[in-house]
């Protein structure tokens, strides 16, 4: 049994070019930030919402939560995990879980996924994968909003891309997912606390830039990511198109 602490942060800002006030839309009764801190709590002891915004805070707050107010110049939620931990737990060494405040869906099962990953001391970082079936369609595995990943037989990433990896030369396209396994990457992260410091003081690279994947910063400076895979598919929330269809779900679902 790992003895490691996991403190879990859920980094949620106010301001989104695609969908402002995102973490305080309702999801049925609840808002979308009050619907990710319920799950996670579910595998998490410690909990914390990180945010610049005092309306988010108020909202956590409301319904019991944690929230720690961080700095509104992050680039990333990487970089508010890391002022939320140094806030919290600024001597410790842990493992800090970052939970995407878009996932009101997930599951205890995938961050338990996550956790298991450091029962292994050499592990670094980790993230979770799910596998492309024969149910998803050739659009699925193309959309570039999905960032696709490969891995190394040791269970680390290789590559993370929002191409198509592998690339199945001589193969149709429409056969593409019933000749191979791929990997849909779920964007969760969880990180040792002195890794967290590490990464987040690292300047951008080509590859990063080219893709818009942080994660790629940190494989190009030689950082390894081990992979979980889950089974488990949850709805994260790009859009209002996408809450329309949340909320669409959670009534077929009485959820």
């Amino acid at each position: 049994m790992c003895k490691m602490r996991f403190i879990g942060i859920i980094p949620a800002r106010y301001a989104s070019t695609r969908f402002p006030g995102k973490p305080l839309a309702l999801i049925g009764s609840k808002p979308m930030i009050q619907r990710v801190y319920e799950q996670a709590s579910k595998a998490l002891t410690e909990l914390w919402v990180a945010t610049d915004d005092v309306r988010i805070a108020e909202c956590v707050r409301s319904f019991g939560g944690n929230v720690v107010m961080t700095r509104s110049d992050h680039r990333c939620g990487t970089e508010r995990c890391l002022e939320a931990l140094q806030i919290i737990a600024p001597e410790e060494q842990v493992v800090v879980i970052n939970i995407q405040g878009d996932e009101p869906f997930i599951q205890p099962e995938q961050i338990n996924a996550v956790k298991q990953c450091f029962d292994d001391n050499e592990t670094q970082i980790a993230t979770l994968v799910k596998p492309f079936t024969e149910s998803d369609t050739l659009a699925d595995l193309e959309n570039p909003n999905t960032p696709k990943v490969v891995t190394a037989p040791d269970g680390t990433a290789l590559l993370f891309s929002r191409s198509v990896i592998p690339y199945l030369r001589g193969i149709d396209k429409s056969d593409w997912l019933k000749q191979h396994k791929h990997f849909r990457h779920i964007g969760m992260y969880a990180y040792r606390s002195d890794v967290l410091l590490q990464i987040t003081q690292l300047p951008p690279t080509p590859m990063e830039q080219a893709e818009s994947l942080e994660q790629l910063r940190w494989l190009e400076n030689g950082y390894k990511i081990r992979v979980a895979q889950c089974n488990t598919m949850s709805i994260g929330i790009d859009t209002p198109d996408d809450l329309v269809k949340a909320n669409e779900w959670i009534k077929q679902h009485n959820y």
